[in-house]
Order: structure tokens, then sequence, then C-alpha cells
């Protein structure tokens, strides 16, 4: 239970257990946990923290630059409305609303914010007014000076236009539009009309401006609704005007429209209004419509004068802006997160202290209790941590660093650890100035099984170097604030494909495939004179036979193996695929049970740790029983005819498929022969004791837990039995038991926890199954490594043969091999690149990433717990 939050901060101080010098056997418990992070995550530990009124807030805002311990919310009951800071982080809220209206105003105008210089700590609750008001002051200057910026953009926009219509040529027009009207009233461009009125009727000017796409519309209605009775002119300005708006130049259409009557002259007014257009007034006269223009112009001087102080103070406000906006940025998102951190606080019934709750990783702890001592040592009163108790599971916390970190995400993806459990990942110790890395299962499995499905040392070697690339620029800004999502992907996994294009180059060695073709290192282990000098090769002979097979019985052929890989003469042979297909299969079924038998083991260190040592007789030993019993005979049955059967042999060589299937019918084959004396009877023992490994491993653990309920059931009814406090639980670690029936072993949880016998033997029994299916199904998805393998070898030498061997094959000539070969080399590395690096790669990379989490981690790891999130400042400013 919590411990109650009614009490004093110094009452609180003196009846905690403070951390202190540890003794001896604290000593020995301290160094077993952090050997113990070596092979699992990290212990945590929930701590309460009793931090001073006046000095909380410096508190946690010191531990989350430190980023050790993850808060627990105490005010869960609570609203968001409720809680004691609600006021500032409402505060925050607004700054940084008002924030976002600066740094929109700065995009706006062209510029970017740059990065924050130095750290920035969380400023104290005193600047939080003074930041506020700095802050409203800029903005509302800055909406003052934008808003007469765009006035005097509209203004001077409106000038513009005006002078436009005035110097559009339209003076010339109109007097042509007076003659017009007078000589043939009726006639408007060609077109027949009306009769206009008489001649002594007054005559009108309409000029303006409109948008071009809106010009023919408004011709088109101007005529059916005066039907005519109006001369008009549009053309397009002769020069871009700027967008008082947007700041674009565009092209305006001007309009100038002659008509008589005051009813016309009414419509023609609502109808540009009605298309929003620019009007001004016209002139009938030369002299005044050019006197007008100069008027026009001088204005349009005067105003881009005072426009451009305008825009001149409004480069000094944003430049002010762009100075001040980065630091008040973070340090106001930094005190918003503190504030959101002392929300999840309880308060004491004194309120001299603020109560939180915490989880911190046991060997952060005396860096936690120092920082507190210093935080709080203004205030009077020390900040106090202590350890309490707890039944829930602990987060889990594996510290990575940029080499390890793309390894332990691939066993993240798949499912966070449950607490201290066996991490298949890789992480690093925390205690030790240079980082080594713990438990490098991930490190040395992935990339190998990658690379028995990508082995060529050409492309090893070019994956390599591209991530080698990568790591050597890995310091670079421009390469780590890239914005491609594929590059960042690609950049995240840089050490990851360091290793797989080594590996990849290793497997290339032994296959002795560079870009499929065959390299001769050393001297090949067979001898075709030999042959020819004892087989009697005559020139008859060879005309007869185009195939010639080298016979290793025959005296001086066969040398010995290579010392490394394949022998080179394979890629000459036209049994060559025959050869490293069963070569290739026989490896990936030993390469798949050896795997899925170190998963079985690595679960011995999970049941060790955790106290459940009848999981080792009625789990782990059935199932290494069960598995090397069957598919590890297989592997044995493999090793054997491979070092027992020699060349004068092969022919009369027995088959292990056969032999594997007639093991589980207990049947026998008289044309195959047994590898060895009493092979069939070693099968029948083998076959039985695995199925009798079945309802042990069914039926063991659901037994000996109800055996264990009703026994401490037993002791509970016993009078003078001590009952076990809650406080008796020895360690937070107990509370990560294997499952949900374990959890009825845990000392503090015998009096609550009821064991459901039917809910036991459901798991079990899928446990089970899924165990026992899986061996066989496993085993065959580990043929996956040799027919990618396969397929990527096929896949290369066909490329070669259809792209590289055609060009080298067109001539002979010097100049024409040379023209020839460019662009043939060219589609060659294209085609290498997208087909065999980038598709096969991602396919062989899905391949091992399934081999890894359905084969192997489920044979150990649960992947059900969940990550230490400390309150850290780091990742806000991320």
């Amino acid at each position: 239970p919590r411990p109650s939050g009614k009490v004093s901060c110094v009452g609180a101080a003196a009846g905690s257990e403070e951390l202190r010098e540890p003794s001896g056997a604290e000593l020995r418990t301290a160094d077993t946990g952090a050997m113990g992070s070596m092979f699992r995550s990290e212990e945590v530990v929930l701590v309460q923290l009793f931090l001073p009124t006046a000095a909380a807030y410096t508190c946690v805002s010191q531990l989350g630059e430190l980023g050790l311990v993850e808060f627990r919310d105490l005010n869960a009951s609570v609203s968001a409305f409720q809680r004691r800071f609600v006021v500032d982080v409402r505060r925050c809220e607004e700054l940084e609303k008002t924030f976002t209206f600066l740094q929109e105003e700065v995009r706006r105008a062209g510029l970017a914010l740059p990065p924050p210089e130095g750290v920035l700590l969380a400023p104290p609750p005193r600047d939080l007014l003074r930041i506020q008001e700095e802050t409203d002051r800029l903005a509302q200057e800055l909406r003052d000076v934008r808003g007469n910026q765009q006035a005097l953009r509209a203004q001077l926009h409106q000038l513009q236009l005006h002078s436009a219509v005035l110097g559009q040529g339209h003076g010339s027009q109109c007097a042509w539009l007076t003659l017009l009207g007078r000589a043939c009233p009726g006639r408007r461009r060609g077109r027949l009309a009306q009769p206009l009125p008489s001649p002594a009727w007054t005559r009108s000017f309409v000029a303006g401006a409109v948008e071009p796409h809106k010009a023919a519309a408004l011709e088109r209605l101007l005529w059916r609704a005066c039907r005519g009775f109006l001369i008009a002119s549009f053309r397009e300005t002769e020069q871009q005007l700027e967008d008082p708006v947007t700041g674009e130049p565009a092209t305006w259409m001007t309009f100038l429209i002659s008509y008589w009557g005051e009813q016309i002259g009414q419509k023609i007014r609502k109808i540009t209004d009605c298309f929003h257009c620019y009007v001004f007034p016209f002139a009938e006269q030369e002299e005044a419509r050019h006197g007008a223009l100069q008027q026009l112009q001088q204005q349009s001087h005067e105003l881009q004068e005072v426009l451009g102080e305008t825009e001149r103070f409004l480069s000094q406000v944003l430049g002010r802006v762009q100075r001040l906006l980065p630091p008040w940025q973070v340090q106001i998102r930094k005190m918003k997160a503190v504030y959101l951190a002392l929300n999840q606080c309880s308060v004491s019934t004194t309120h001299k202290c603020l109560i939180a709750e915490a989880w911190c990783a046991t060997q952060d702890l005396p860096t936690l209790q120092q920082a507190l001592q210093d935080s709080s040592s203004e205030a009077g009163v020390s900040a106090v941590v202590h350890r309490i108790p707890c039944r829930d599971m602990p987060p889990t916390l594996i510290r990575t660093n940029r080499f390890t970190a793309s390894f332990q995400g691939i066993v993240d993806a798949y499912g966070v650890g449950r607490y201290q459990e066996v991490n298949p990942g890789m992480g690093v110790l925390a205690d030790r100035v240079d980082p080594l890395p713990t438990a490098p299962y991930t490190i040395i499995t992935f990339p190998f099984l990658f690379a028995v499905m990508f082995g060529d040392v050409g492309h090893g070697l070019l994956m390599f170097l591209f991530a080698l690339a990568m790591v050597l620029a890995e310091n670079r800004p421009a390469v780590k604030t890239a914005q491609n999502e594929i590059w960042q992907t690609f950049f995240g996994g840089r050490y990851l494909l360091l290793l797989m294009g080594l590996f990849s180059v290793y497997t290339g060695f032994i296959y002795n495939e560079c870009f499929s073709r065959a390299t001769a290192i050393f001297p090949s282990g067979w001898s075709v004179a030999a042959m020819a000098n004892q087989s009697g090769w005559s020139d008859a002979f060879l005309a007869q036979h185009p195939l010639l097979a080298l016979d290793p019985n025959v005296t001086g052929v066969f040398l010995g193996p290579y010392p490394f890989g394949i022998d080179p003469i394979w890629s000459l042979a036209v049994n060559h695929l025959s050869f490293l297909n069963s070569f290739k299969m026989k490896m990936s079924v030993i390469l798949g049970v050896t795997h899925m038998t170190f998963g079985v083991v690595l679960g011995v260190f999970n049941h060790l740790h955790f106290g459940q040592w009848h999981r080792l007789l009625l789990e782990t030993l059935p199932e290494l029983v069960f598995l090397l019993g069957l598919f590890g005979y297989l592997v044995f049955l493999i090793a054997y005819k491979w070092l027992r059967i020699m060349a004068a042999g092969a022919a009369s060589a027995p088959s292990i498929l056969i032999h594997f299937i007639n093991m589980f019918l207990f049947s026998r084959s008289p044309t195959n022969q047994p590898l060895f004396p009493g092979q069939e009877v070693v099968q029948s023992t083998l076959v039985v004791l695995a199925l009798a490994m079945v309802p042990v491993l069914l039926l063991g653990t659901p037994l000996f837990l109800r055996w264990q309920h009703r026994r401490h059931s037993r002791r509970r009814r016993q009078p003078n039995e001590d009952k076990t406090g809650l406080l008796d639980v020895p360690d937070a670690s107990m509370a990560s038991q294997g499952s949900d029936e374990e959890k009825a072993e845990s000392p503090g949880d015998q009096e609550e926890v009821e064991l459901v016998l039917s809910e036991v033997f459901m798991h079990q029994a899928i446990h089970t199954i899924e165990f026992c299916l899986g061996c066989i199904s496993n085993t065959a998805s580990y043929l996956r490594l040799w027919a990618l393998s396969l397929a990527h070898a096929q896949l290369s030498e066909v490329l070669w043969a259809m792209v590289m061997r055609m060009g080298l094959s067109m001539g002979r000539e010097m100049g024409v091999v040379a023209v020839v070969l460019v662009p043939i080399f060219a589609a060659f590395a294209v085609m290498t690149v997208a087909i065999l690096l980038v598709m096969e790669g991602l396919s062989a990379f899905l391949h091992a990433l399934r081999l890894h989490w359905v084969e192997f981690q489920n044979k150990f790891y649960s992947g059900t717990g969940y990550k230490l999130s400390p309150f850290a400042f780091a990742v806000e400013d991320e």
C-alpha cells in the first residue's frame, strides 16, 4: 500500500529510510545487480520523494535535466482542471500560442529561427511574468507593424492600378468612343445595338481594373444587363503589379466604359461592385487626366518611401524575435513540463511538502539523492528519497548508445521485455566510462543469419562501404538533420548495415562468390591433369563426351579439402547447383536447431533469476529432450554422415531423410542401410522419450502449482503461523513472475491470489502445443536460409550472364569493347544496386527478422513489459 501522505516534510525526513553509505552486504547486492544488467534489464525500484514546497519546482527541474526518474500519477482520480498547478500550465500554453504566432510571422518573412545556444535551464517561476509581458509586447508590435504594412501595400496597389488606368491609352480610346457614339450611337465593336438616346443626354465614364479571369464574364454581363447602351474597352496592364496580400506579381485588366443615362450608370456600378472591381475617377479632358496621373505618381513615390521605412522597422522587430524566441521556447517548454510533473504529486496535510512517487534505477539512487539535496539547499529543508515496496511490475530499463540502439530496436519492435528477463538485444553498462556491450545475442545472430541468405563478397562489400560512409559522417549536421524518411531509416540503422555487410563478406568467402564469380584464393583441391593421365582420355573420347567427370577415388585427383570455403572448381561443374543445394539445406537445419536450442537454454537464466526452480525440471528439461531428441538427432545424422562416409562409399551412402521418416514410423527400409550399429534402437528410444515429455510439459507445472497452493493454504490455517505482511516483500523483482499463475508464488500475494486451475491448465496447454508443433514448423522455417541463399546466388548469376557476359562477348577490339562496356557496366551497376542490394537485401532482412521474432525469441522472451520513460528535458527539446 502507498504510505500515507499525512506527514510533514520534517517528520518524513526523520522517519524515512534515507540513502546512506552501503554496508558490505549491500555492496555485494549492488554488484550482483550490475552483473545482472549485463544480460537483462537494470534493477528499477519505486521511490518516494518528499519535496519542500519552496524547492519543489527547482528539484523537479533538476530531475528533468538529469532524466533519472519516471513519475507516477498520484492524482489519477483528479481531473486536469482541478489540479494544483493548472493555472501555471495554462499560462505556459497561452505563451506557446503566442510563440506559434511569432514563429509563423518569422517564416512568413522567409526567415528561419536559429537553434538556441548553450544549455538553457527552466526559468524560475518569477520570470514567467517577465517573459509573458515581453512576448505580448513583441506580438502586439508585430501585429501593428504588419497591419500598417498591409494597409500601405493596399494603398500603393490602388494608386498603381489608378495610374495604370489613366496611362493605359484609354485617353485616345475615350476620344474615339466619343466620336463613335455621336456618329453611330447604336454600334459597339461592330455589333448593332439599340439606338442610343439623344446626343443631348449627358455622357459619363466608368474606369477601373478587374482580375483577368473575371474580365470576360464582366464584359458579357454588362452587355446583357445594359442592352448594349454602353461602349466598353478592356486592356491588360503593361507591367505586372505586386499583390498586396500574397506579394506575388500579377497582371490586371483595365477597363473604360462610356454610357448614357443615370439608370445605366447605376447598373454598371452595381455590376462592378459584384465583381470586386476597383473603380477610379476618370476625367474626360486630356489635361485633367495628365495632371491626375502626375499627382498619382508623386503619391506612389511618397508611399513607397513610407512603406520602405515600415518594412525596415518590421525587419528590426523580426530580428528581435529571432534572437529572443528560440531560448524562450525551450524555457517555457521545460517550465510546462515541470508543472505537469508537479501536478502528479500529492500535497501533505500540512502543505509544507509535495509527495511524489517515481521509478528509478538502483544505481542512479545516489545521484538522485545528491541532485535533490543540491536543489533544495536554499529552502532550508532537504528533500528526502527512500525506497518503498511495490507489487506492480517495474518498467524495463535497457541503456543503449548509438551502436546498440538499432539492435535493441529490433527486439523492442517485437515487444518490450518483462522486467529483468533475459534481453536478446544489446544494452550497455551505464557505470562504465567506455560503453561495454551487454548480452550481444542479436548483434551476432541477426547479421549472421542475414549474411547466410545474402552471402556474396561483392554485394556485402558495397553494403559495408555504404554503411561505413554513414558512420564516418554521422556527426555532420547536414547528415543528421536530413528530412528524407528513407535516408533517416538507413541512417538510424547504419551500424546494423555495417555488420550485415561485414558478415556478408565473410559468408561470401565461404560460398566463394563475388558478384556470382568464384575466386581462386588458394590452389584447388582437384587435379584435372591426374584424371586425364590415369583415365586415358583420347581425342576421340573427348570429342564424344562433352562432359567429363572427376573421380575422387582415382589417385591424385582429389588432393584434399579447400582451405577455406567452397572449392572454386565447383563453379565450373554442371552439378554445381545440386552440390550447393545439398550443402545449404543441411547447413540451414544445423543453424536452425542450434539457434532454437540456444533460445531454450536462455530460458534457464530467466527461471533461475525469478526463483522458478520447478520450471527447470518441468519445462526446460522436457523441452530440451523433445527438441534435441528429434531434431538434435537429425543434426547428429548430418554431421556423422559428413565425417563417416568417404568418397569410396559415397555411391552407396544411406539417405538421412529416409532414416528420419522411418524413425517416426518405427520401421526400416531394406534398401537404406543404417549409418551405425544399433541405429534403430536409438531412434525408437528417442521418439518414445520425446513423446513421454509431452505429458510432463503439459501437466507438470499446473500440478506443481496446485500442490504448492494447497500447502500454502494449510500453513495459513495454522493458528500460530505468523502472517506475512506486505512490507516483507524482498524485492520488487518478485512482481515480474513468468506468467499470471506464477504470481501465486510471491510471498506478498499468498493471502490474496486464488489459484484458478482451469486458467493454469489452459495456459500450459497452449504453451505445450505451441512448443511441440513449433519445433517442427520452426525447423522447417529455417530452410528459408537455404532457399534465399540459392535464390540470391542464382539471381546474381543470371544478372551476370544476361548483362556483363553479353557485353564482354560483343567485340574483341579495344575500342569496340570500351564503347560497349560503358553503358553495359552502368546498367549492370544500377540493376545490382536496385535488385540485388535493395530488393534482395530487404527480403533477407525481413526473413532474418522473422527468424528472430518467431523461431528464437518465443523460446524465452515474452515481450510483455513496458519501457521506463524518465522525465527528461532532452525528449522535450526534440
